[in-house]
């Protein structure tokens, strides 16, 4: 009976306890338990949501696991790909991908190859090839990269709705265009140190994806207010990070000020910018959550009363850190 009783519990309870407890632990650790027994095994694979997520980010050796990964089919629903910091991928694992055929990941949604500096263009063709319907990827910090990358993606994968190219900086207007004309139900663009474009490629982005509710424009400091006055067209906008916009001016500001959602709000080193944009934020923005005025040396205690008057039921985070032009008052 002891024994009846012990098996038992290793092919049911213990595959359950198993399969229960698994969804919790860190993908790594999934995999781990796969070799405790033939029955906890047969119970974590017949599970397809522990395989939606490949997680390889920061592994050695990542482009074999991943490519060893693809052949089971424990991982033909796989939605998100996470290859951050790993810095063994190269072209050649995704062009063996591509050259093997059979591996289509039709339900892949996500894929993040940050810092991966050993992918170029032609890597990015052949991973894009195997996900046409990506919502989101994130290539940030790829430096080699061009405009190719950005052809290849938009001939690709036409459902992206989140797109991180922030550090790529060969990236062109060219490539901003192409984005511009393929993806106007976009949702979240970081350019962060895109250092090639120019106001002229910003403008149509802000034109055509008027769905944009996330912009990352960080130390981005060649645009101007031509560009600027057009981000308040974004109406669902909730995220800006303007951080070392130092042509952006009060009557760009004033303009950003219709994005009536906004809740997050960088500008961090807008140096041109005075009270009188932060008071047009204040009255136009009143959901915001988080300000940051670091370092702008123009603004007052103007300002911070105007925010007091129409924010302070949402502000939660104001930084004036460097702002010499706001006092104390006793």
């Amino acid at each position: 009976m002891a024994a009846a009783a012990d098996e038992a519990w290793c092919r049911e309870t213990f595959p359950q306890v198993m399969e229960l407890v698994s969804p919790r632990l860190p993908q790594r650790d999934t995999c781990a338990l796969l070799s405790i027994s033939p029955w906890c095994h047969r119970a974590l694979t017949a599970n397809p949501k522990l395989w939606e997520v490949l997680d390889l980010h920061e592994m050695k050796k990542a482009g074999e696991r991943l490519i060893s990964a693809l052949s089971l089919a424990r991982y033909c629903h796989l939605k998100v790909l996470n290859l951050e910091f790993a810095q063994d991928i190269d072209d050649c694992h995704f062009l063996h991908l591509k050259e093997m055929g059979a591996i289509l990941l039709e339900e892949l949604k996500f894929l993040n190859l940050n810092a991966c500096q050993r992918i170029s263009d032609k890597g990015i063709e052949a991973v894009t090839s195997l996900c046409p319907n990506l919502r989101a990827l994130s290539i940030y910090w790829i430096v080699g990269l061009t405009d190719a990358s950005i052809e290849h993606t938009v001939k690709n994968c036409k459902k992206i709705i989140d797109l991180n190219l922030s550090g790529c900086k060969n990236i062109s207007d060219r490539g901003i265009h192409l984005v511009a004309d393929n993806y106007q139900g976009l949702q979240k663009l970081d350019i962060t140190r895109c250092i090639k474009l120019t106001d002229e490629a910003l403008q149509e982005v802000l034109q055509k994806c008027s769905a944009l509710e996330s912009l990352n424009l960080y130390a981005l400091s060649s645009f101007t207010d031509k560009a600027y006055t057009k981000i308040g067209n974004l109406t669902r906008l909730t995220f800006l990070d303007l951080c070392g916009a130092q042509n952006l001016t009060d009557d760009g500001l004033t303009c950003i000020s219709r994005c009536g959602s906004l809740t997050y709000l960088n500008l961090t080193w807008c140096v041109r910018v005075t009270d009188v944009g932060v008071v047009a934020i204040a009255q136009g923005c009143r959901s915001l959550e988080l300000l940051s005025l670091f370092g702008i040396l123009g603004v007052t205690n103007t300002c911070l009363e105007a925010l007091s008057k129409s924010c302070s039921n949402s502000l939660t985070t104001l930084d004036v850190n460097g702002c010499t032009g706001i006092k104390v008052r006793k």
